[in-house]
């Protein structure tokens, strides 16, 4: 007779129910169920190692490219992290799931190949002028307002039974995030230079960055206790790049180097890669094989 692979979800609905018991060789789907320390598990720490190699990734990337271009780009991450999820933990990877790894694959490289050649923000006094312009401090000021509400109201109530609620958390962090990022680079020369004003602005973005990846860290980690991984990361995926890229427009200026074909290349790209998102999230709700696709007689 043949078993039925269960997902991580379904293994701790049936462990508090004492129908299943977990392999001792998966110390980290023990930890998630018996509410164990994570710092315990060698799993955990590796999977802590990678995502700080990817952002140092991410912090180098965004200091060679526009980040209208890299945020995007976080889709592969997405891909990934599905085909990952499917062969570690079990969850679910269908025909959906399928077609949109392909969609985000398609949709990166029309981001690639029309992504903005220049960008209008290259210099620390541009940057300065960016950070004092008006639309963009009241932009912030409302992020901020938006967070504490979410943070200190909202998440204690329906973190745990509302998946957009972290959602909603960690991608307006990374409406700090991602600017702060790229603005270390171009603040970093001055402050090799000694310019002057350069090491407070330094300073002030790398205590941004620090605060708003340790928040996105934590979040993150809560969300991924609760919820499925993919479902998470399909939809922090798409508030997170919409969020980034406003924050990176209004700062930075990006969008104002394409051109009208360029723009709509680039549009089309960014909607390919968030209907493959949101196939990978649908994915983990319908039951899609390519059986079930053959037309009964």
């Amino acid at each position: 007779m043949k078993r039925t692979k269960l997902t991580l979800p379904q293994i701790s609905e049936q462990y508090h129910r004492g129908q299943q018991t977990p392999s001792p060789t998966c110390k980290h789907v023990r930890c998630s169920l018996q509410r164990c320390s994570y710092l315990t598990d060698v799993v955990w720490w590796s999977g802590t190692l990678a995502m700080i190699i990817g952002q140092i990734g991410n912090f180098l990337a965004y200091n060679v490219a526009p980040a209208v271009i890299v945020t995007p780009l976080g889709a592969l991450g997405v891909l990934f992290g599905a085909v990952l999820a499917s062969r570690v933990l079990g969850e679910q990877l269908n025909i959906l799931g399928k077609l949109g790894c392909v969609l985000c694959c398609c949709g990166s490289v029309v981001l690639v190949m029309h992504a903005p050649k220049a960008a209008a923000v290259t210099s620390r006094l541009e940057l300065e002028a960016g950070l004092s312009d008006p639309v963009f401090v009241a932009y912030g000021l409302l992020l901020v307002l938006l967070l504490l509400v979410l943070i200190a109201w909202i998440a204690p109530a329906h973190g745990s039974s509302n998946v957009m609620v972290y959602v909603a958390i960690c991608s307006l962090l990374g409406s700090f995030t991602v600017p702060s990022s790229k603005g270390l680079g171009l603040v970093a020369p001055g402050v090799l230079g000694a310019e002057p004003g350069a090491l407070p602005l330094f300073l002030g973005l790398l205590a941004t960055l620090a605060v708003s990846v340790l928040l996105q860290f934590f979040f993150i980690n809560k969300a991924l206790e609760r919820f499925s991984s993919n479902v998470f990361e399909a939809i922090y995926y798409v508030a997170f790049t919409s969020s980034a890229t406003v924050a990176s427009g209004l700062l930075f200026k990006e969008w104002t180097a394409l051109t009208a074909a360029g723009a709509a290349a680039m549009l089309c790209g960014l909607t390919t890669v968030c209907v493959g998102v949101v196939l990978l999230r649908i994915s983990q709700e319908a039951s899609v094989t390519w059986r079930t696709t053959k037309k009964t007689e």
